[in-house]
């Protein structure tokens, strides 16, 4: 591939970008979303969020499944939401997941060695 072949994509990429960015600002007060979209648009952070976090629960280093209780992220997972169904408090909620994870990380390491 040339260098101006090269160019040309960056300078198209950068075009691409930027109009697919900025079309919310130019014509998005044009555009009227229906109230029941809008009402489903809601949930597409926590669905995506969900997506992100699921797979990193549930699957191990090696691809399979792992919903065992030697799995550290799912129990400390499922800690932290316990713990937030009790408090509210999403900054607690996080604060109380990382530290029953590195509990359950430095338990299981001492306790792997024999």
């Amino acid at each position: 591939m040339a260098d101006w072949e090269i160019w040309v994509v960056i300078g198209v990429l950068c075009v691409a970008t930027a109009a697919t960015r900025s079309s919310f600002w130019l014509i998005g007060h044009r555009v009227s979303i229906p109230p029941r979209v809008q009402e489903m648009l809601r949930y597409a952070p926590a669905c995506a969020l969900a997506a992100i976090i699921g797979p990193d629960f549930l699957i191990d280093p090696q691809g399979g499944l792992q919903f065992t209780l030697a799995n550290p992220k799912l129990l400390a997972g499922l800690a932290a939401f316990a713990f937030y169904v009790w408090r509210r408090n999403m900054l607690l909620t996080i604060l109380f997941g990382m530290i029953v994870f590195t509990l359950l990380r430095v338990l299981h390491v001492f306790g792997a060695t024999p």
